[in-house]
């Protein structure tokens, strides 16, 4: 018992690692160019306070979404997708999977779920003891369910989900222009160095080694940044990708995909203004998305009509498919 809660201290402490050596380049590369470059190398002072301010706005919107990367803890399903102790000690003392699929079909009756598993089962998280909602997924290193998960990210320690995923992709974006300025402006004394016009010796070290290192980042994560405003404007998520969620009939890797702008709008918000900025304005609680449609990713479970009105929830008719996803989301 002991050996094994040490393990996990260790796994967890050793988990910290990647963001630890992120920090360290960080913090190394705001000491190479404010200090060795602007306060040791150039000697125009207008140029040296432009460089200076271009720069520490850059470097404060970087630390502060990969903070917010950090430190957003992943949102879990709310309670009436978990199962009741009675649900729950049913569930566990029945042998017959066809019997137990019927108690997961009863709990999900009332309930916004529309995708299924890949053998037209109820997703449900045997560990976490509930219903998944749609895009759910659980996250082994975190040991929970994650709505709306896309990965685990090592690099910040954390699930990205539906609570964090803008800030991920805001960090990945101001990643790639504080790569990219530092590269620009660090180039012309890069080359001053190299021919031997500027002799400083460690201001020479500080200064070449940040090119190289600003130019191996900035491709790395031009490459990563490309692959999720793809994902973005097919909303889809990482998951998603490589396995398309399957639904009433059959598996649609677009299913969840509204446009290019109502795709946006899933994860930065309608108010534009806030896009740019680290501040949580996607749209929706995480346990219900609209499709693209809802007439081929029907809820057989929810399918009859008086089920609907049963519930209390009036249906209207619908003339396409935009305006059915539209009253199943107020219905939700």
């Amino acid at each position: 018992m002991a050996l094994s809660r040490g393990l996990r201290c260790c796994q967890r402490a050793f988990a910290w690692l990647p963001v630890l050596i992120i920090a360290l380049v960080v913090l190394w590369s705001y000491y190479a160019y404010v200090c060795e470059l602007c306060l040791v190398t150039l000697s125009n002072p207008v140029e040296k306070v432009a460089y200076l301010i271009i720069f520490h706005i850059l470097f404060v919107l970087f630390v502060w979404t990969y903070w917010k990367s950090i430190f957003t803890l992943p949102v879990q399903p709310g309670k009436k997708y978990h199962m009741s102790y009675a649900d729950q000690e049913r569930y566990e003392n029945e042998e017959r999977p066809e019997v137990q699929r019927q108690i997961l079909a009863e709990i999900a009756r009332k309930l916004p779920v529309y995708t299924r598993t890949g053998n037209g089962g109820i997703r449900f998280c045997d560990r976490c003891l509930l219903i998944k909602p749609d895009r759910c997924h659980h996250c082994s290193v975190c040991a929970i369910c994650v709505l709306k998960m896309d990965h685990h990210c090592p690099w910040v320690n954390n699930c990205i989900g539906f609570s964090n995923y803008k800030f991920f992709l805001l960090f990945l974006a101001y990643s790639l222009l504080y790569c990219l300025y530092i590269a620009a402006t660090v180039f012309k004394y890069f080359i001053k160095y190299w021919t031997g016009e500027l002799t400083n010796g460690r201001s020479k070290f500080h200064v070449l080694f940040l090119l190289f290192v600003a130019v191996m980042f900035f491709v790395s994560l031009m490459f990563l940044f490309g692959y999720h405003c793809w994902l973005v404007s097919r909303n889809r998520s990482t998951l998603e990708a490589f396995s398309a969620p399957v639904f009433q009939n059959g598996p649609d890797k677009n299913g969840f995909n509204l446009g290019f702008v109502k795709n946006l709008q899933q994860v930065f918000g309608e108010e534009k203004k806030l896009w740019l900025l680290p501040i949580a304005s996607s749209q929706g609680d995480g346990h219900f998305f609209p499709m693209r449609a809802l007439c081929e990713a029907q809820n057989p479970l929810l399918a009859n009509e008086e089920q609907w009105e049963d519930d209390g929830i009036d249906e209207e008719p619908h003339d396409s498919g935009e305006a059915s996803s539209l009253a199943i989301e107020q219905e939700t």
